[in-house]
């Protein structure tokens, strides 16, 4: 009985000043998963904590398990809108890109190392996928939100790619086992279209049925959560066993349920996105206990070179060869190819080799181990600073105090928004009332502890809580009216967007004879949306520039696939 005491002391106070020395790292800007893996690395057999666990089979087992739960809610975060801007890019990166970073590492590997192809592709592979979850960890401590384009592609990314490096890694276990007599391209070809295919079909099936179960079931609020995570997790299992891919399942599952009407919506992202939390902390310290230290340092100069490849040559020419078709610009390239940061599944596929008695197997776990820690030093202490520099930041599109989203069935969108009013809101300077936008009604102000009546909202004052029920297309425009956000001056509006906002709609005739633009004669009937589609070739997000001389245009709201709102930059010269 004390023994048992003592474990859960212990365990509980680990993840105790595991969180807070993770509110820690992210004031510093330091990368998360490296805090949680260094303190698992001190609490091993050869730091301080001198815990001695070397079980394989169990690390296996709860890393397969904590990696289905994060991709689950994962999918459960992800905005289906996102896929408009960002799908077609993000499934090149995460199929075609990670064939060709597993390929171009993998024949370096087998050159300098000594190893066969076969061996050599499958180390390539086992660091073929990306940790994307971890870079916008980094952003949103740092404050920083990103062009949709670019975060939207390595959000699917980072969702989408994990199921093709754990399909390149078991395909190339068996030939391996097999002696390579079985055919490479057979049996790449047989193992994708079984992974990929049994993962895809029950993924997206089983989140339909599940959210249909969900909603006519009626259970205690409390058990949706639980019942959606086993259900998840079902759907994992089942494609696992009969061959599939079972981390695609799961996220295609957690993507549907997220974007569908479902009872306590809720209550059931919040339980995952804390789950998922979590499960993250818990494999990290895991996977730091499981390697021994000094065993890094033999293969440490081996294992820089190998980063240095993968970092700085298979993962910025695999990002350029797939974002060809897609016309993003060399500054969007240089981004996505700099975040290929490598986080848990790479250190969790390098123990199928050991648990599949692979030669030369702790090898391979010692060099993808220490491929992690550089890539999440180098790459993660430096993505923040990379998306300032090559001005990748948009203005915040959110900074409410308060934000309920109402599980009213049949109305998923409705929020209850609340502001405390700043003395400088922009709504107080005007001394006039707002002007809501659409789909918002007052509900209450509450003054010195006082709830008063919510009336036009033309007598509201500095210190007054402010409540509304709106829609959550509406939240940027509220954001405007209340909120003074604390944004460096690049990122002001007028810094950023310009000194003047036009409408899609008008005409680049009537607007160059106002602002005196250089245009094309044969543009002059083109409206402001047209003209930035026609540049852009592909979907417009906020951010968008259009150099026109000395001037700029500035999309600055976009509804569907038209560009509704433009900003006007006047003597610009980037």
């Amino acid at each position: 009985m004390d023994l048992t005491n003592q474990i859960i002391l212990v365990g509980s106070a680990v993840l105790l000043v595991s969180m807070l020395v993770g509110v820690l790292s992210n004031r510093i800007g330091a990368p998360l998963l490296l805090v949680f893996l260094l303190i698992g690395m001190l609490l091993g057999e050869q730091g301080p904590g001198g815990i001695a666990f070397d079980d394989v089979q169990t690390a296996h087992l709860f890393g397969s398990l904590a990696l289905a739960i994060i991709l689950f809610d994962g999918g459960l975060a992800t905005p289906i809108k996102h896929f408009r801007v960002g799908l077609r890019p993000a499934l090149s990166l995460a199929t075609l890109g990670v064939a060709i970073t597993a390929t171009i590492t993998g024949l370096f590997a087998a050159w300098w190392l000594g190893l066969n192809w076969l061996e050599g592709l499958l180390l390539g592979a086992i660091v073929g996928s990306t940790d994307a979850a971890a870079v916008f960890s980094l952003l949103r401590a740092r404050g920083l939100e990103l062009k949709q384009r670019v975060g939207a592609t390595l959000e699917i990314e980072s969702g989408s790619n994990d199921p093709m490096a754990v399909f390149l890694t078991i395909a190339l276990i068996e030939l391996i086992i097999g002696g390579g007599d079985q055919g490479f391209g057979l049996v790449m070809l047989t193992e994708f279209a079984r992974q990929m295919g049994l993962g895809a079909l029950i993924g997206l099936a089983g989140g339909f049925a599940l959210t249909a179960l969900i909603n006519r079931l009626a259970m205690a609020a409390g058990l949706h959560p639980l019942a959606v995570m086993a259900g998840g997790l079902t759907l994992f299992g089942l494609t696992a066993v009969l061959g599939g891919s079972g981390f695609l399942a799961i996220y295609l599952a957690g993507l549907v349920i997220g974007n569908r009407p479902l009872e306590s919506t809720q209550n059931i992202k919040r339980f995952h996105d804390g789950i998922a939390r979590l499960s993250q902390i818990g494999m990290f310290l895991m996977l730091g206990l499981l390697v021994t230290p000094s065993h890094l340092l033999p293969v440490a100069g081996d294992a820089l070179l190998f980063a240095a490849v993968l970092i700085l040559l298979a993962r910025p020419l695999a990002v350029w060869l797939c974002l060809l078709p897609f016309r993003f610009t060399w500054r969007e390239q240089a981004f996505i190819g700099w975040v290929g940061l490598r986080g848990a599944v790479p250190i969790i596929l390098a123990l199928f080799p050991l648990l599949a008695g692979i030669e030369h197997a702790a090898m391979y776990f010692n060099i993808v181990f220490f491929v992690v820690l550089v890539s999440l030093l180098v790459q993660g202490w430096t993505v923040a600073g990379l998306a300032r520099a090559l001005g990748l930041e948009v203005p915040p599109t959110s900074h409410v105090v308060q934000r309920v989203e109402l599980d009213i069935p049949g109305q998923q969108e409705l929020e209850l928004v609340g502001y405390r009013l700043a003395a400088d809101a922009p709504v107080l300077l005007e001394r006039r009332a707002p002007h809501l936008p659409a789909g918002v009604r007052p509900v209450a102000v509450v003054r010195e502890r006082q709830l008063i009546d919510a009336g036009d909202l033309g007598d509201l004052r500095g210190g007054d809580y402010l409540y509304l029920m709106a829609e959550a297309r509406a939240l940027p425009g509220l954001d405007h009216l209340f909120v003074a956000p604390p944004v460096p001056e690049r990122l002001t509006e007028r810094a950023f967007f310009g000194d003047f906002v036009l409408d899609g709609e008008a005409q680049l005739g009537a607007v160059s004879t106002v602002y005196g633009m250089a245009i094309d004669p044969a543009d002059r009937d083109l409206t402001l949306d047209a003209l930035i589609r026609r540049s852009l070739n592909q979907h417009p997000v906020v951010g968008d520039r259009l150099e026109l001389g000395r001037m700029a245009l500035v999309v600055r709201e976009v509804e569907g696939d038209r560009v509704t709102k433009v900003g006007l930059k006047l003597g610009s010269d980037d």
